[in-house]
């Protein structure tokens, strides 16, 4: 999600600018089904069930910053939401000998893979169960959950494990004395060439953020680093092929292994998504507000659609940007 910073000098320093889409302000799509233990060794104890209209959730933290949530959906729920699939289903389907659309039940449910059934059932289930599991046990989800199918026999309760992570809290320390010092101190120890007066914007930048991340701690919770490292892999991948290479290549190239590419991109992932939070808290701090003439500029520079999402997404994005200016201003 992050492109390469700008300045040649540092290109593994995360810069905030470049973050194409805010991490807390959209939830992915995707949902892997899979039967896994539901008990991790690194849950906490600390978990707490509810139960309302028939369902149940459980929720546990993990040690590691994720959240497990474990529902359970009565069989007469799962049945319900199956009908409604296959009716669904039943009116895009041609079947040999009838009209589309026109399929007996019976027939159309005959064509429909096990997989697929439960996939398209199970949306019409976790949406409710997660909204009131968010609403009851007061989460604060920074993405929608990878799910992960633990039982699903017929007549039985069904049982799913969806792992997300909450956002992680930011503690702001003196920020503004600490940059201020920083500053200082960094323009004191660079040679100066006649007629510069005070380091370059770029400079700035680098000691401000190598200052943010180094005095303010957050403990990512390891979902984020993966997600992100993940998506790092993968345009690395995509560039690669591109322009017909071979990863393999590109590690013997680089003198890496996969391993160890991976632990550095979950490193640059982390100061990334640490760097984000902190800027936007100190936006938040500093009642950095962006007008809607800024966003809708914004919009329009970068040539996509404009929705709702999109407009937060921007608007996240400016405000950050706001508070890193904001921050090079401090002496």
């Amino acid at each position: 999600m992050y492109g390469k910073s700008k300045n040649t000098r540092n290109s593994q320093t995360p810069q905030p600018e470049l973050r194409k889409a805010g991490i807390f302000l959209f939830w992915a799509n995707e949902s892997g089904l899979k039967p896994e233990k539901l008990h991790s060794p690194s849950c906490s104890s600390h978990s707490k069930q509810r139960k309302r209209g028939k369902m149940k959730s459980v929720v546990a933290k993990e040690e590691n910053g994720n959240v497990q949530i474990t529902f359970t959906i009565p069989f007469s729920l799962v049945k319900k939401a199956q009908e409604e699939t296959i009716a669904e289903m039943a009116k895009d389907m041609e079947i040999p000998g009838f009209r589309k659309g026109k399929a007996p039940i019976a027939k159309v449910k005959e064509k429909v893979s096990q997989a697929g059934l439960i996939e398209h059932s199970l949306s019409h289930v976790l949406p409710k169960a997660l909204g009131e599991a968010i609403t009851e046990h007061k989460l604060r989800l920074a993405v929608y959950p990878k799910w992960e199918l633990i039982s699903s026999k017929d007549n039985e309760d069904w049982q799913i494990r969806g792992v997300s992570c909450e956002i992680p809290e930011v503690l702001l320390s003196d920020y503004k004395k600490i940059i201020a010092g920083e500053i200082r101190a960094a323009s004191l120890k660079k040679a100066v060439p006649a007629g510069r007066q005070e380091l370059s914007k770029e400079e700035k930048e680098q000691v401000v953020i190598q200052a943010l991340l180094a005095n303010i701690k957050i403990k990512i919770p390891s979902v984020l680093i993966e997600e992100e490292a993940n998506s790092r892999l993968s345009n690395l991948l995509s560039r690669l092929e591109k322009l017909g290479l071979a990863l393999e290549g590109y590690l013997a190239s680089s003198g890496k292994t996969a391993e160890e590419l991976r632990a550095e991109y979950a490193n640059q992932a982390k100061d990334a998504i640490s760097l984000d939070l902190i800027l936007s808290k100190i936006a938040e701090s500093e009642g950095i507000k962006v007008s809607e003439k800024e966003i809708d500029e914004a919009i329009k520079v970068a040539g996509t659609e404009e929705n709702p999402d999109r407009q937060r997404i921007v608007e996240s994005i400016l405000k950050r940007r706001m508070a890193l200016e904001f921050l090079l201003k401090l002496t």
